[in-house]
């Protein structure tokens, strides 16, 4: 039985970001410089510049975004460190290393320098919060596009209970809510507010840790074909792809499409990225088959896309579990 991948969270704060990781099927291990208390996985305090990174497929970091978060006064941002640029050169440098981490991800807002990043939107996840995210990494990887189309607007999970009515602009809404609305909003339901303020949606990092793992496995796959053949090529961008993405161009973040990736043995990465749906999606996860699936209005998600990938899952899973019991 394969072992699970390992995913290395630094700069993990109270774990939101870790907790969608985790839903997509990887161990997770937290590290920040302060205590968390309500870190709900395995956590080392330690300075995510010099913690070690053995061990681990895939490093992800959100560094302190204060510097680059149009919420700081302009003239208050050189207050903070950048540390994006000595993040991004260390895990590079990781990634390189033979028997290293084979993917990294790092995490931050609106108007931080990262590298070609894609955009995830809360209103598209069909989450309480909008909260544009940037992701950056080396392999490549597929925003949401934004459907900003609901009555209500957004869950406003900034600053205290209502600090910013009558003193500041809101953000995103109204007065900030109390911390049980705040969860809702966030799909989480383990941190107090000051937390809250702060962390990821785990449905964004959930987002992303599908498309990593489909990434893993285009890779085996190629690792385990005869000499002389080659993966099947990802599809070009078709017209769906196409309004898709342009379903964003109001929004000032773009959502680039990368092309180069590498795997831990130095061969190149069979890889396909997700395409966006062309329609307001209710959220999107994939079949084993890699298809997209569709919840439907009311209801669970289904998990399988058709009767055949259906079968085809249980009759592999029983193929498994007879090999195991032999």
């Amino acid at each position: 039985m394969s072992r699970r991948l390992r995913v290395l969270d630094l700069f993990c704060c109270a774990g939101g970001a870790s907790a969608g990781y985790y839903a997509a099927g990887f161990d997770v291990v937290g590290v920040d410089i302060r205590p968390q208390p309500h870190y709900p996985f395995p956590f080392i305090q330690a300075d995510a510049l010099t913690v070690d990174l053995a061990g681990f497929d895939v490093i992800a970091a959100s560094p302190p975004c204060q510097r680059f978060s149009a919420a700081t006064p302009a003239h208050r941002r050189d207050d903070h460190p950048d540390l994006i640029e000595p993040t991004r050169q260390r895990l590079r440098e990781a990634v390189a290393e033979p028997g290293g981490p084979w993917a990294y991800v790092i995490e931050n807002v609106p108007g931080a320098p990262l590298h070609d990043p894609i955009t995830i939107c809360g209103d598209s996840l069909r989450l309480g919060v909008r909260r544009h995210r940037l992701f950056e990494s080396n392999l490549p990887l597929v925003g949401t596009p934004c459907w900003h189309d609901r009555q209500a607007p957004p869950v406003p999970v900034y600053g205290s209970y209502g600090q910013r009515a009558g003193r500041k602009p809101a953000v995103d809404g109204e007065a900030s809510p109390n911390t049980d609305t705040a969860r809702e909003a966030m799909g989480i339901d383990w941190m107090p507010w000051p937390n809250l303020t702060q962390a990821i949606p785990p449905a964004y990092t959930h987002w992303i840790g599908v498309q990593l793992m489909r990434h893993r496995a285009a890779y085996e796959t190629r690792r385990r074909m005869p000499p002389g053949r080659d993966a099947t090529p990802a599809p070009t961008r078709d017209a769906s792809t196409a309004a898709a993405g342009d379903a964003c161009t109001a929004d000032p973040v773009t959502q680039p499409r990368r092309q180069s990736a590498s795997g831990d043995d130095g061969t190149r990465l069979a890889v396909v990225p997700t395409a966006a749906d062309a329609t307001p999606p209710a959220g999107l996860r994939h079949c084993h088959c890699g298809k997209p699936l569709r919840r439907p209005a009311t209801g669970r998600w289904p998990r399988h896309c058709s009767h055949a990938c259906r079968q085809a899952a249980y009759r592999n899973r029983t193929t498994a579990q007879n090999g195991e019991a032999a």
